[in-house]
């Protein structure tokens, strides 16, 4: 592994007054004596997605996100407090893949709303742009979510969706970036699911002959862990990415006990379910769902990825409603799934829909290529 990339301390004589970026220490635990920043951080978090979105539902707890900010072979993450006057009004963040060459770094400002108009996100954004070249990095990317709004909105260039010139779109512009593709975030109530996602798994067995269903909890089984490797690398070359220009990821063994690491860490509880095609053993699709320790939240449903030369059999709906009633028995008082989606991806939509799962929110890709200094 490569090691770790400490976060710089800006000079504060180019801050706004009352402003300090401060690196954000990662604890060993939660509960370690140093562990005050970080646990103040998730606090934070918390509340600013709550600002955004309405509802408690992006909320994790401290314990469940400091696994996700250790360090990995594959990624490093950096992470600046936003203290202003001596209070933590936010945070600024820089993820930076490692792959051999990687060119791109994804970045998130977020900042409670009685922060705003006093320059910390100018001042942040000047921060990671000079982080990322310091890293050699030369594409910027980030995400935010557009809540709906009225008045004057921008089309994706993909022709799918349209978000609000808020806020949020016009600080991307300002700064030089280009609105690449609109995500929507999908919420499934579970309650009464059951019948509906028996009828559709019925219909897409019917469709999927020569294929079976596969599932397990971490860890991955030995026998599956490098064709699922080779699945999840698949996941940023497949999906659609409309202009985003990304680095391939590189999956192996090692990435994927990381990233299983990570959840088992948290004790967060996950659910792989893949179609195998039986003739040839090639796991052809999958599906993930997750959940935190608090069983009665939200569930996350993560990845799903049916393999090009495996497409048109329905394998799609059938991880996804497989996956989905499996759930309903192992995590009963989970109330809804939440999952987002590329607005042009119409084939995943379409099953996200029929489902039953409602747009509730979208987002915006954004992307900067930097000019050489």
């Amino acid at each position: 592994p490569r090691p770790f990339l400490l976060p710089e301390r800006p000079d504060m004589t180019t801050l706004p007054a009352g402003l300090e970026l401060r690196p954000l220490h990662i604890p060993a635990s939660i509960d370690a004596a140093d562990a005050d920043d970080f646990r103040e951080m998730a606090r934070v978090r918390n509340l600013v997605y709550a600002e955004i979105s309405g509802h408690d539902d992006h909320a994790m707890p401290a314990d469940e996100l400091l696994p996700v900010y250790r360090p990995t072979a594959a990624q490093v993450r950096l992470v600046w407090l936003a203290i202003l006057d001596g209070e933590v009004v936010g945070r600024v963040g820089l993820d930076l893949p490692q792959e051999d060459g990687a060119r791109t770094g994804f970045w998130l400002i977020e900042l409670l709303r009685s922060a705003w108009g006093r320059g910390i996100g100018r001042a942040g954004h000047d921060l990671i742009e000079r982080t990322a070249r310091e890293h050699g990095r030369t594409i910027l990317q980030s995400w935010a979510e557009h809540p709906a709004a009225d008045g004057p909105s921008m089309d994706a260039p993909t022709g799918f969706g349209r978000i609000p010139l808020d806020r949020a779109a016009q600080f991307y512009l300002a700064a030089g970036y280009t609105l690449e593709q609109i995500v929507r975030q999908s919420r499934l109530d579970l309650a009464g699911s059951e019948p509906h996602l028996r009828e559709l798994l019925a219909d897409a067995e019917a469709a999927a002959i020569g294929y079976r269903v596969i599932q397990w909890s971490l860890p991955t089984p030995t026998e599956f862990v490098d064709a699922f490797a080779a699945m999840k690398a698949r996941m940023i070359t497949d999906a659609p990415s409309a202009g985003l220009d990304h680095d391939e990821e590189k999956w192996d063994a090692a990435r994927v006990a990381d990233w299983e690491r990570q959840y088992n860490e948290a004790d967060r509880h996950l659910l792989v379910t893949v179609a195998q095609h039986v003739d040839t053993g090639e796991l052809a699709a999958f599906n993930e769902l997750v959940i935190g320790k608090d069983r009665t939240a939200v569930t996350g449903q993560e990845d799903t990825l049916v393999v090009a030369a495996h497409r048109g059999h329905r394998l799609g709906m059938l991880v996804k409603c497989a996956g989905l009633l499996s759930w309903r028995e192992a995590v009963p008082e989970s109330p809804r799934v939440m999952t987002w989606n590329a607005e042009e991806n119409r084939p995943m939509l379409s099953i996200n829909e029929a489902i039953g799962f409602t747009p509730i929110s979208y987002e915006g890709a954004w992307q900067k290529v930097l000019a050489e200094a």
